[in-house]
């Protein structure tokens, strides 16, 4: 692969029209402000991210946690294209220069796909047609389509989001650029590709799409003819995934000491780990000539300390390992590549975490409560779909918007408009439509 054809301002769904532009920015900026302005990622504010939406003490929910992914990710995105830069002179003046635009606008986009309730809301969806009342499903549908179905993954919903022509939307959705599109694909394969893990890229609708893409921009394909369709990652994927990898646990932690989860000193001592014993005197020196005496403004602090450390290890790694990315044969992820004293400070923050964090009462809550609100709007919402001509299948179907294909003659359309439909919802509403559904909430005129 190399850069000056993986970097493409081409817009899906617009590859022969193109409009008049009547101001400065870029392709990639336009991107950026599409996403920003559009209603799937103002709902993600209202989208768990680990723990519950706030009550007195703000934590992260899927909008901030995106923003600040976005903002490391312009960071490194930056620091690539100048050390690449200088490697490779002839790059200078290019499309390249932009690739902190290209991450950033990925990094808004990477959880744009996820339904409520975190992880829970996932499980939930896969659980309902791999052993819940979905199962007898499966002979109804293509076998591609059903292993979409019980491997259902949120990356792949963000594709779709952006891509797919939903009813009633020109081709292309959200008519992104190429590249753009390219860098939020984190498992560039088929689901049939997909392996135990279950992560897959795009669902079987829209791979014509990201077939489009990848032979549009010289992305590697690793499988054969008659094999099931697996690209090689598209390089800037490395950088969007090292943000989101940063961000999410760097955060977790933050959010653990202000939700007295994890003490202070076990906080500072996480965060203090991602340096040696010369940096560590320099950090705390500066948090007393500054005088920071506020516990949680320490933690802020040393958490902006590690992000930066761990933002400058990944772009390194990203340059030293060039060849091995645009080859399609790096193995794992950035963070597997950075120097061992700060990647088993991330290590074992990540497994405090799994201890901690992701097994405490309020997030086991959280997943408890959103699983069973799932499964009841899936129970309800397939059945109008499998059986339109019911009379409360023909009055959850009004629920739809005109952008749903609920009422389309072809099948797999409308299992899939609900999924869309439900993968759509926030927190909130989902619990609305569930509570409504279940007769114990009606409406106050």
């Amino acid at each position: 692969m190399n850069w000056q054809q993986l970097i493409s301002n081409k817009r899906l769904g617009q590859e022969i029209r193109h409009p008049e532009r009547h101001d400065d920015r870029s392709e990639f900026k336009r991107d950026y402000d599409r996403l920003i302005f559009s209603a799937p990622f103002r709902r993600m504010q209202n989208k768990t991210q680990v723990f519950p939406l706030p009550g007195s003490v703000f934590v992260h929910n899927r909008l901030t946690h995106s923003l600040e992914v976005a903002s490391v990710g312009m960071s490194l995105g930056n620091d690539v294209a100048r050390e690449l830069k200088l490697r490779h002179p002839e790059l200078t003046g290019t499309l390249f220069e932009e690739i902190g635009t290209i991450v950033s606008t990925a990094c808004l986009a990477h959880d744009m796909g996820n339904p409520p309730f975190g992880h829970s809301g996932e499980k939930a969806i896969q659980a309902f047609f791999r052993e819940g009342k979905g199962m007898e499903l499966q002979h109804k549908v293509r076998p591609e389509f059903w292993d979409n179905l019980i491997h259902f993954e949120g990356n792949a919903n963000a594709f779709r989001l952006l891509a797919h022509r939903f009813h009633g939307r020109r081709e292309g959705g959200f008519v992104m650029t190429y590249s753009t599109l390219a860098s939020i694909v984190k498992y560039p394969y088929s689901s049939l590709a997909a392996g135990k893990k279950g992560k897959f890229g795009f669902f079987c609708f829209e791979e014509h799409y990201y077939r489009r893409i990848a032979d549009e921009l010289g992305i590697r394909r690793l499988s054969a003819d008659d094999e099931p369709l697996r690209y090689a990652r598209h390089p800037l994927v490395y950088l969007v995934e090292a943000a989101d990898d940063i961000c999410y646990e760097i955060m977790d932690i933050e959010d653990a000491h202000k939700l007295r989860i994890l003490s202070f000193d076990e906080t500072m001592q996480l965060l203090l780990g991602f340096f040696d014993n010369c940096q560590r005197e320099k950090i705390l020196k500066r948090i007393d000539e500054e005088g920071i005496t506020d516990n949680n403004e320490k933690v802020v602090y040393l958490r902006a300390c590690a992000i930066g450390k761990l933002e400058s290890e990944c772009a390194r790694a990203f340059v030293e390992h060039e060849s091995e990315i645009l080859n399609g044969t790096l193995k794992g992820c950035l963070i597997d590549h950075i120097t061992p004293l700060v990647s088993d400070a991330y290590r074992h923050c990540s497994e405090l975490s799994v201890q901690r964090i992701y097994n405490s009462k309020p997030v086991l809550d959280v997943e408890l409560s959103g699983y069973k609100i799932m499964e009841t709007l899936m129970d309800a919402l397939i059945e109008a779909a499998v059986s339109p001509e019911k009379f409360h299948s023909e009055q959850l179907r009004k629920r739809f918007s005109n952008q749903y294909d609920i009422n389309s003659p072809d099948f797999e359309t409308r299992v899939m408009a609900v999924i869309d439909f439900i993968s759509g919802m926030t927190d909130v509403f989902a619990l609305d439509i569930y509570q409504k559904i279940q007769g114990i909430s009606l409406p106050i005129v």
